[in-house]
């Protein structure tokens, strides 16, 4: 039975600003989900606050409203739309499902004659009210840990009285973990108790007796309303129960399961979907598995919903789960839909996989300063990273590669731990780094049953770790002359970098790639084909590994490489890797934009990137996906294979930015703005100067190697100073220091966390006002994009403030001058593409803070404010394809437009709130206004005053 004829208009809920616990996930699955939409004509109306993400593109739905994610706004969209005939919550995760229900309880859906489609409510209630769940799972034969619920806080000490410590405190209807701890003394639980009660919506909360040291698991299924279920990917938690999922280093498929423990665990899961109620879509189910020969398995929840776990599934499978679980809730069956990357085997053909992934989550402590950065059942993770290999140890070690954290992969960098109670303490307590400070502990000799007995990872994961140890040490004994084909071939295969190489043979990483193109180990491409090659594939989606050669029966030797170059001219797109704050969902943004832009201009696309949440590692966005680490080592390899071009870095953030150098160096053409121009403006001297050449004037500033020049600057800078090291992104380590001991207090500290950096030291502007300009350059013409005023005085980062677009109160002479240093700035150096450019405004002068030649965090915002395809445009510039006098500016902006920044301190509750010029937001929403009258409004610039100091 084909589609629902009833189903012509559909409401989709997204998720609102990017918070931890709920990521870019949910905005891939909504894109995804609009588009499956509009294949069957249905028209599509969007809700969604998140200016950043390409969800919320004018292009992805009919009807697209920017609006807050309330009753109110459902209410006015739905008087605006009466011919919406039913509503899509599951793809926006907890936000969405929230507003769902509140939206029922008022009875909405009802008064407009709008059904649910995707989910029940009954579903939802069950699944979220915890005793519900729990007494239905006893009632379907299913475990479930000892747990009872706590409505009052006298109820949950008589529960911890009856099941004794270790215990674990859940919150209802909450996401991300929030309000969740595990309790292992008595004297901590009033706290953590009241804090549960506090942060459920429904002040409700569930004690489970804690199932420490248990493996976790999660299944992601469908089903279709002729109730056929599809389990499309088992994902194993390599971290044991006790670390929230989104914490936990998670693969697949399944690694440590006996085949009679997976098959229970299947049949557990589709009888608990099929119990939960009757509906068509996405589940996500948790199950604990006991370490031990009995293998217990015992249920932990199951979220009727696409879910963060998903968007992973989905690029780990390549079965696109958001995009088939919309078509089983328009009333398709899974037998009727085609598999998206065979095109030739049904969607009711389960994945298998014949490689291996391996998820890292990446985190942001220092930006919280003072935060607890230990692991536990609150999510506390910004972003992840996926490696796909042949073995867990070459995907391991490519998801290390691809982190950015200043590490070449597991050892072999001379930055792992070496202090016995150290690496002991970081075992105990689980921390961020406890992946790399397993590979430490194996080094240093301590026993793998010590580490398993701490830690309680399941000995195989340990036995892995163990192997490229060995092999380490064996590599270690040769020298770059004397090192085997063999040996070396092995240690590619098990991930090795080619610097760890060097690093373990005392070489040049040049030396190892030079030695390894000799003896013909080169990477070749595999195919992520769904169904472990057993059918032809027909979408470009690789991943790299090595394998030996092979002799035909003629004594020729070759290796297979399923990535075939066509002839066709190419670009190359460097993606902005794992998601953190300061580079945000923004930048993927943007790269999906220039992908397309590209595409248009005939270039046959591809992209690099190892992020599993966004849009831009989809299957099917560019015309060849490379899923890789944006690590050097990995973009050379392709750029040679592939031969493009040139390839495009000023979208991806500073990920992208920072390789530009390596691939002029090798001779790669940069599309856009050269090398030169991004290095001088990146280095303050030089940049100084380009603007003295040109009258505009900047804050005093000088640059200092070391704490002594630091404080023989600042006498003649005079205090307050804003101290920076170059070359980060989000204001990482800035700070305003106000006399000389802070001062040497944080260069000392900065040169300890980034060595042989250069520190700019600048004469702060106290209570000046910031303003920020996007433009595009063609090198001859300059097109202002955006002119934004922040709200926040001088000094919060870009990022924290609110900003306004058009700005409010900056006089025309203020304006002019921003337009003139942005135009002359833009062509000075010789931009081809976009730039950002920030300001400082005191005393009715326009002193100039940075300017970055690239896409900046703002521009989706400034695109879906004035309803301007820029990024569309800016990459036929940097194309050569048009100039920027060929395009028709057409801005539609009725009022203003408010950057809002959204945070997630609630998920580090000791952490100092205050804001300055390090970058602290996870997300933002926009808001739109007719006037400055507007009550919003006058809230935002009252709390200006809390940041003036006079």
């Amino acid at each position: 039975m084909p589609k629902r004829k009833d189903l012509n208009s559909i409401l989709l809920i997204g998720s609102g600003p990017i918070v931890i616990g709920q990521a870019c996930e949910f905005d891939y699955a909504g894109s995804q989900s609009l588009r499956s939409l509009r294949e069957d004509g249905i028209e599509t109306i969007l809700i969604n606050s998140n200016p950043a993400t390409i969800m919320t593109d004018p292009s992805m739905a009919d009807h697209v409203y920017l609006k807050p994610l309330t009753t109110k706004s459902i209410v006015e969209i739905l008087k605006a739309h009466p011919q919406i005939d039913a509503v899509l919550p599951t793809m926006g995760g907890q936000t969405a499902l929230n507003l769902c229900i509140e939206a029922d309880k008022k009875g909405i859906w009802e008064d407009f004659g709008v059904e649910l489609i995707g989910v029940d409510i009954d579903a939802i209630n069950i699944t979220e009210d915890r005793e519900q769940f729990r007494e239905l799972m006893l009632k379907i034969g299913v475990g479930m840990a000892p747990q009872a619920t706590a409505t009052s806080f006298l109820q949950g000490k008589e529960i911890a009285q009856e099941f004794g410590f270790p215990l674990v405190i859940r919150a209802s209807y909450t996401l991300g973990g929030a309000g969740a701890s595990i309790v292992y003394k008595a004297e901590d639980f009033d706290e953590q108790l009241s804090y549960g009660l506090e942060i459920s919506p429904i002040h409700e909360v569930m004690i489970d007796k804690a199932l420490m040291g248990w493996k976790e698991y999660e299944l992601e299924l469908l089903r279709d309303k002729n109730d056929n279920v599809v389990i499309i990917c088992a994902i194993e938690n390599m971290d044991p129960m006790g670390i929230h999922t989104g914490d936990s280093i998670t693969v697949a498929p399944a690694m440590t399961l006996s085949d009679r423990t997976y098959q229970k665990m299947r049949d557990m899961a589709i009888h608990m979907m099929r119990s939960i109620g009757d509906f068509e879509g996405g589940c996500n189910v948790q199950f604990a598995v006991s370490p031990d020969e009995k293998e217990d398995i015992i249920a932990i929840e199951i979220n009727p919903r696409v879910s963060r776990s998903s968007a992973l599934a989905s690029k780990a499978t390549g079965y696109p789960i958001a995009k088939v679980a919309t078509k089983l809730a328009i009333g398709y069956t899974l037998d009727e839909l085609d598999n998206q990357i065979t095109k030739s085997t049904s969607a009711l053909f389960e994945p298998t996989l014949d490689y291996v992934i391996v998820k890292i989550p990446r985190w942001n402590f220092d930006k919280f300063e003072g935060s607890d950065r230990t692991l536990g059942l609150q999510m506390k993770s910004v972003g992840e990273v996926m490696g796909i290999g042949r073995s867990f140890q070459e995907a391991l070690h490519k998801a290390t590669q691809s982190l950015e954290i200043k590490r070449n992969g597991l050892g072999a960098d001379g930055k792992g731990y070496k202090n016995y109670d150290q690496i002991i303490s970081k075992l105990t307590i689980p921390s961020w780094d406890r992946v790399f400070v397993i590979y430490d502990a194996i080094q240093m000799g301590i026993p793998l049953s010590r580490i398993h007995e701490i830690t309680k990872i399941d000995m195989w994961f340990l036995k892995q770790y163990e192997e490229l140890h060995f092999l380490e040490k064996e590599i270690s004994k040769y020298t770059i002359a004397t090192l085997s084909k063999d040996l070396l071939l092995e240690a590619k295969q098990k991930g090795f970098a080619d610097r760890q190489i060097a690093h373990m043979l005392d070489c040049y990483e040049s030396e190892v790639y030079n030695k390894r193109t000799e003896l013909n180990i080169n990477r070749v491409y595999k195919l992520v084909d769904t169904c472990a090659a057993e059918f032809k594939a027909m979408t470009p989606y690789y991943y790299s590994t090595f394998e030996a050669e092979i002799e035909t029966a003629d004594g020729a030797r070759y290796v297979e490489n399923d990535s075939v170059v066509t002839d066709k001219k190419k670009i190359v797109v460097l993606g902005s890797g794992p998601n953190r704050i300061g580079q945000g969902i923004e930048f993927d943004y943007c790269c999906v934009h220039g992908v397309l832009a590209a595409a248009e201009c005939g270039y046959e696309t591809i992209m690099i990137n190892c992020n599993p949440e966004t849009v831009s590692t989809d299957f099917d966005t560019a015309d060849k996906l490379y899923f890789e680490p944006v690590f050097w080592e990995h973009i050379y390899d392709i750029i040679r294979h592939e031969k493009p071009e040139g390839v495009i870095v000023q979208l991806g953030g500073q990920t992208a930015l920072k390789l530009a150098e390596k691939l002029s160096k090798y001779g790669i053409k940069i599309i856009g703005t050269s090398f030169e121009s991004l290095d001088l403006a990146e280095d303050r001297g030089s940049f100084s100067e380009l603007l003295k050449d040109n009258d505009i004037p900047f804050p005093k500033f000088g640059v200092a190697e070391t704490a002594d020049e630091a404080l023989t600057l600042s006498e003649e800078l005079d205090f307050p100073l804003l101290v920076r090291p170059s070359y980060v992104l989000g204001g990482q380590g800035m700070k305003i220091v106000i006399n000389k001991e802070e001062l040497e207090e944080h260069v000392v500290d900065l040169l300890r966390k980034i060595p042989n950096n250069k520190l700019l030291l600048d004469h702060y502007l106290d209570g000046a006002i910031e303003a920020e300009a996007d433009a595009i350059c063609d090198g001859e013409d300059v097109y202002i994009i955006g002119i934004m005023e922040h709200i926040e005085p001088c000094g919060i980062h870009s990022g924290d403030s609110n900003a306004t677009l058009p700005p409010f109160n900056l006089g025309e002479l203020v304006m002019q001058q921003i337009k003139d240093h942005t135009k002359k700035i833009a062509l000075a150096l010789n931009t081809v593409g976009l730039i950002n450019i920030q300001f400082a405004i005191k005393d009715e002068v326009v002193y100039i803070i940075e300017a970055n030649p690239r896409a900046s965090r703002t521009v989706p915002f400034i695109a879906k404010a004035y309803k301007e395809p820029y990024v569309n445009y800016a990459t036929k510039v940097m194309l050569g394809e048009k100039k920027v006098k060929d395009f028709n500016f057409n801005p539609q902006l009725e009022g203003f437009a408010i950057k809002q920044p959204v945070f997630s301190f609630n998920k580090f509750p000791n952490v100092n709130k205050n804001l300055g010029p390090e970058m602290k937001s996870t997300g933002e929403s926009i808001l739109f206004i007719d006037s400055l009258k507007d009550d919003e409004f006058y809230n935002l610039y009252a709390r200006r005053k809390m940041y003036l100091s006079k």
